[in-house]
């Protein structure tokens, strides 16, 4: 019998739960422990040093809760923290900086890619540097004329225009993503992209997915929004491929558990189910209240 494997995920709330659907939705035989940090959201305006503690103390957790993988379902927590974390804990951390980067430089059609993120992940430049660290490796948009032109030096492809938007985080903690106040809110953070003319947008926090609808009636069907998710999914995948091959000479068979997400938050866990009720097509069972030190 095949091992059900345990992933870890952790965000400042309830936008990691896009990419823990994507997960579920993809990759068949994986068990998901979530935590979201709501006692301490938003992210976006914590210090270094804070992240790094939040991301050891929930890590830690994970970990004693039996994930073999780890992803920080968090942008903030994946361009601030993540490289100090990754140094600390002898387990597989995935970011969401690294595979957004690629994803967006690949659907490009222009070589103008926008960014919307929140004040720390803007201002750590990270997302400016994957897009050239992926173009490096040889990661090349699937538009062939632009493809061919940045080959000859002719067009470049880079991050043209990056925006933080702090009030949207807010926003889908409250249940508001669809709300006449978030499609205000929007119009004011876009309208600098719009003005950039990019035709590819990161939306570099996990809680954006949700804003989905109001961002597509700002910025029309011209330009691609780019979800990381959808990336992350593969490195899970394949990292998931690398765990199989490594048990193959010792087969550790279990039986299939009645479980497949586990939920734990740091703040009011009736507020997370309520809010992520009205995201997640499933409802939300059991959250468990967890409590580190602040």
């Amino acid at each position: 019998m095949k091992k059900q494997r345990i992933i870890g995920m952790f965000d400042s709330g309830v936008g990691g739960l896009t990419v823990m659907k994507e997960i579920l939705d993809q990759i068949e035989d994986v068990r998901i422990v979530y935590v979201g940090d709501t006692a301490r959201v938003p992210y976006g305006n914590r210090t270094l040093e804070e992240l790094i503690r939040f991301g050891e103390e929930i890590i830690t957790f994970l970990i004693s809760q039996g994930a073999e993988i780890i992803v920080a379902a968090c942008n903030t927590s994946s361009a601030t923290a993540l490289p100090v974390l990754k140094d600390r804990f002898d387990i597989p951390l995935i970011g969401m900086i690294e595979p957004g980067a690629r994803l967006a430089v690949k659907h490009t059609k222009e070589g103008r890619i926008g960014l919307i993120a929140t004040e720390a992940t803007v201002r750590s430049k990270t997302y400016a540097s994957a897009v050239s660290k992926a173009l490096a490796k040889g990661v090349l948009p699937q538009e062939q004329r632009l493809s061919a032109a940045w080959k000859q030096g002719e067009q470049p492809i880079a991050l043209a225009k990056a925006q933080a938007c702090p009030l949207f985080v807010p926003l889908v903690e409250a249940g508001l993503a669809n709300s006449a106040e978030a499609r205000g809110i929007a119009r004011t953070y876009l309208e600098p992209l719009v003005q950039a003319e990019v035709d590819t947008l990161i939306l570099g926090c996990t809680h954006y997915p949700f804003l989905t609808p109001v961002l597509r009636e700002v910025l029309g069907d011209g330009v691609v929004l780019v979800d990381p998710a959808l990336a992350v999914v593969e490195e899970v995948r394949e990292l998931l491929s690398r765990l199989e091959a490594r048990d193959e000479a010792v087969p550790v068979p279990e039986p299939a558990s009645s479980w497949r997400v586990r939920y734990f938050v740091s703040g009011d866990p009736g507020l997370f189910r309520q809010v992520g009720n009205t995201l997640l097509s499933e409802p939300i069972g059991e959250v468990h209240k967890v409590s580190w030190g602040e």
